[in-house]
């Protein structure tokens, strides 16, 4: 072999090589001796191979005969730098030797020997790990050298990489990555019988903590299944999924790239479509827009090349394009041969997104998730024959914690609307909701509503709206994100019809008046009255109260049908009550609904709770009577109801604290009744002739509350009683109000001095003053009495009280004054009672 490669050399080259021979000749046998000294020879041979003086060409000679066999035995050698200088040797014979490819059958055992593993939990032969990067570096230099002749020597390769694909120094990692790569390259007949030995060692380092070494890993997959067997595919596939979560972008890319460059040229892909079509489309969701292009990029080219190798098949559909459906998203439509893959292949994918949407770990859910409208974009009308597993996912989907995983199943669900006719969907969901009806199940349909078109849409309105609008789905929950997402459909209608809501408003009107009373003073409240201003105009009226005003009558008699059922918790009593305080003056145009449903609901047996409600907002109505209840001047029609039917009753003495509750609150509505303009004094008097004495019975209430009420209730029916009153009930008024006089809260005693006060003036009016005396000294007496109060208020009061008594019988206040002033603790304030009656009879 020598003789053959020095054949063709110069004389000089000849005469150099010849010099080198003796040279190492004298130098080798040293390499032979145990002692550190003599291995220190190889310095020497460093020195004369690689000096200025050395030729090249006459290394070539020395190199297989002299210097490999040695080189090899001291890969061995107990001495670091002697390893260290024998492999820098060998790599510099491989790359000056004329025919490298010689020494493989004695390099590639001894590399194999000092890298493999002889167990997988032992560690190599060689322990230095910058000697472990050199070796597979000579490894890697080997390979790219030898190209096919290392086709019989496989096995050693193979072993060797096994080795050092594991090694625990993240250079050896990614430079054996490398070397897989070369490798596959190099052999490619032979390689996929050798293949498959090294996914296992490649798939322990798909997760190591460098992610250069990850990227590596990937990279040195997709060639070594390219060029070797590609069953292995199967192997892989879990682990690249899991690498599109890796938190490095060029990680997730190099997936991306290797996959796209399965489906472009593996040899068996077309076996493979239904398992990498996912991973390379679940990149169109990456968060790094290079990513998402390169996916896009890819993907296209994959389409166009599937295209071209399936002309005849495809020859009617490229020669007779499809338009693209209606109402199609604001994106580019992927190319034929893109659209016809996922089609082909949904059947295979979509049970795997339908599992793995519902996993337990969100990033998978997360991903499958975004994976699904994509798939669905490029399926298209196909997905009709699919739809039911899909609706069934995005239902279980759709009640996801995750945001990002909800947020992507009602992209599904728009283009179902946009591709699948609503007959067939619509019969689907609607079904759901009938047997269970779910906040999910409201989110699907409001967003496939919202990617509906207006006009497949318009013919099913009212079968939507009306099932909407059904006790069983309106009213299922009161949990606020099912209401939300009832709300939802409400406005995906509205915004997706307009004009054409006129026909169903009624329903729609229904539907956002259940929102509203059961979510209460919320923000979901302030979006439902929002979404009635939107529905009013497209129903062509000006606001809200118009669109109630046009619907009162039907709503009402709806909502009213069941009250003698109601209990406080009935959803209807809360939707009667939102429906009578937010329409403003439409309540009273329905008076002949709304009063007979208080008279049955206020009465006494009914629900407590009930009752404090319904009392409360008709307070509430009274004390705006011109702009609510009285806004057609029609209430004193029903002013009898009121007062016998329902005030009446309530104001009757029963025991216990919550009829004192009741009491309380019917008083509270007497006094917004008496106390707006809502009545004439003919008609304050009329109310006073029946609720009197029941009024002057609550002056003894516990709640202070009615006592105060019932105080001013007192002064105004005597600011108009006039002279009506029959004196025998009218003198049974004053001993009551004095007596609160003496009441815990001051509020209640002004009140009652106020009434007092007015009780007086009426006295003054009236004839036959002297039927009165008695009474009016008793009085005199009881209020001299509370003149001397410690509260100041309460004295200034009092002696209103008496100025204006002072008017009927000022001799015998005067009297009564005399004769308690010496027994108050200041007598300031009789003092000026005394001259006050002393001014007044001067002036007279």
């Amino acid at each position: 072999m020598a003789a053959e490669a020095e054949g063709g050399a110069s004389p000089a080259e000849l005469a150099q090589a010849a010099d080198l021979s003796r040279v190492l000749s004298r130098l080798l046998p040293g390499l032979e001796t145990d002692s550190k000294l003599g291995r220190r020879l190889l310095q020497h041979v460093l020195e004369e191979t690689t000096g200025p003086s050395a030729n090249p060409a006459a290394f070539q000679g020395p190199w297989a005969r002299l210097l490999l066999p040695r080189l090899l035995r001291l890969l061995a050698d107990p001495a670091e730098g002697c390893r260290a200088l024998a492999v820098h040797l060998l790599d510099l014979g491989l790359r000056r030797a004329a025919r490298p490819c010689d020494a493989l059958p004695r390099l590639l055992p001894a590399l194999t020997a000092r890298l493999a593993r002889p167990e997988p939990a032992r560690p190599p032969l060689e322990a230095c790990e910058e000697l472990r990067l050199a070796l597979v570096q000579l490894l890697g230099l080997t390979v790219r050298l030898g190209g096919v002749a290392l086709a019989p020597h496989l096995d050693d390769a193979v072993r060797a990489l096994r080795g050092a694909l594991l090694d625990p120094f993240a250079a050896v990692r990614r430079e054996s990555c490398e070397c897989a790569a070369a490798l596959a390259r190099a052999t490619p007949d032979h390689f996929h019988m050798q293949s498959e030995s090294l996914i296992s060692p490649l798939m322990h380092t798909i997760s190591h903590q460098h992610w250069k070494v990850r990227v590596a890993v990937i990279e040195a997959t997709g060639t070594v299944i390219q060029f070797g067997n590609g069953k292995s595919v199967d192997d892989v596939l879990s682990h690249f999924a899991q690498r599109l979560f890796d938190d490095v972008t060029q990680v997730r890319q190099a997936v991306t790239s290797v996959v796209g460059g399965w489906l472009l040229a593996l040899r068996d892909r077309y076996s493979f479509f239904h398992k990498l079509i996912p991973l390379l489309l679940s990149s169109f969701n990456d968060e790094m827009p290079e990513t998402r292009q390169l996916a896009t990029s890819l993907w296209e080219k994959v389409g166009l090349q599937w295209q071209e190798e399936n002309e005849a098949d495809l020859k009617d559909k490229l020669d007779f394009a499809s338009p693209p459906p209606p109402h199609y998203p604001q994106v580019s439509r992927p190319v034929l041969g893109c659209r016809e893959l996922v089609f082909r292949n949904l059947s295979k994918i979509l049970p795997a997104i339908c599992h793995d949407i519902t996993d337990w770990v969100v990033g998978t859910r997360v991903k499958s998730a975004q994976l699904l409208p994509v798939l669905l974009l490029h399926a298209e009308d196909h997905i009709t024959q699919h739809l039911e597993i899909i609706l069934r996912t995005l239902q279980r989907a759709c009640a996801d914690e995750e945001a990002a995983v909800v947020s992507s199943c009602t992209r599904s669900a728009e283009l179902i609307g946009t591709f699948v006719s609503p007959e067939v969907f619509l019969k689907l969901i609607l079904s759901m909701l009938k047997k269970t009806p779910s906040s999910s199940s409201l989110l699907i349909l409001a967003s496939v509503i919202r990617g509906c078109p207006r006009d497949a849409l318009q013919p099913h309105l009212k079968v939507i709206t009306t099932e909407l609008a059904q006790a069983h789905v309106s009213q299922a929950s009161e949990n606020d994100v099912y209401l939300e997402h009832l709300l939802l459909c409400v406005q995906s209608l509205v915004s997706v019809c307009q004009e054409d809501c006129s026909m169903a408003s009624l329903q729609l009107m229904e539907v956002l008046v259940t929102v509203k009373a059961l979510s209460g003073a919320t923000a979901l409240g302030d979006k439902a009255r929002e979404t009635m201003e939107s529905l009013a105009m497209v129903d062509n009226v000006p606001g809200s109260q118009d669109l109630y005003r046009k619907y009162m009558g039907p709503l009402l008699e709806r909502l009213t049908a069941s009250h003698s059922d109601w209990t406080a918790h009935s959803v209807e009593l809360l939707q009667f009550c939102e429906v009578i305080t937010q329409s403003g003056p439409a309540v009273g145009e329905t008076l002949q609904h709304v009063v007979p449903t208080l008279r049955t609901c206020l009465q006494t047996t009914r629900d407590p709770h009930m009752c404090l409600k319904l009392f409360s907002i008709l307070s509430s109505l009274l004390m705006r009577s011109k702009d609510t209840i009285n806004s057609q001047g029609q209430f004193c029609v029903y002013l009898d109801t009121v007062v016998k039917d329902i005030l009446m009753p309530n104001l009757q003495w029963r025991a216990g604290k919550t009829a004192a509750a009741i009491r309380t609150a019917a008083v509270s509505c007497l006094w917004a009744l008496t106390s707006s303009d809502i009545l004439s004094t003919k008609q304050v008097q009329d109310v006073q002739d029946a609720l009197l004495p029941r009024v002057l019975a609550t002056l003894e209430e516990d709640l202070q509350t009615a006592r105060l009420i019932s105080c001013r209730i007192i002064n105004i029916f005597l600011k108009t009683s006039g002279d009506v009153i029959d004196p025998d009930k009218f003198i049974k008024i004053y001993p009551e109000l004095l007596k609160r006089l003496d009441d815990v809260s001051n509020d209640v005693r002004m009140a009652a001095a106020s009434a007092l006060l007015t009780w007086l003036r009426c006295i003054q009016s009236a004839d036959g003053k002297s039927y009165y005396q008695s009474s009016i000294q008793y009085l005199y007496r009881e209020l001299l009495v509370h003149l001397d109060d410690p509260e100041s208020a309460i004295q200034d009061a009092v002696l209103e009280v008496l100025k204006e008594g002072s008017m009927l019988f000022p001799d015998l206040l005067v009297r009564e004054t005399e004769a308690v002033v010496h027994k108050h603790r200041s007598a300031t304030y009789c003092e000026q009672l005394l001259q006050h009656v002393q001014a007044t009879a001067a002036a007279q």
